[in-house]
């Protein structure tokens, strides 16, 4: 299934918008941010691995952009990163200086 970037709408979806990831833009100093908030697939389409595949193409996308991504959805950052552990460096670990 191909994923669409739909960067007006600030989500990442399937091509009938039924499943999707809503994101923010946000800044911390000079670091771009995507703050994933919320995945949402329908009912009729869960266990299909449709998260998996919209989390996947916003780490890429937020990796070739060079932007930090914060896991603020509970499926990323308890589900999705555990079991995919090499987009750990596309995470924002925000400096505790």
């Amino acid at each position: 299934m191909a994923v669409v970037w739909d960067e007006a709408a600030l989500r990442f979806r399937t091509p009938d918008g039924a499943a999707y990831l809503s994101y923010s833009k946000k800044k911390d100093g000079s670091a771009d941010l995507i703050d994933l908030e919320h995945t949402y697939v329908p009912p009729s389409k869960r266990g299909q691995g449709i998260a998996a595949q919209l989390c996947e193409a916003a780490f890429d996308c937020a990796r070739k952009q060079g932007f930090r991504v914060i896991p603020t959805c509970s499926y990323i950052s308890e589900t999705f990163l555990p079991r995919n552990p090499q987009w750990s460096d596309v995470v924002f670990q925000q400096s505790t200086m």
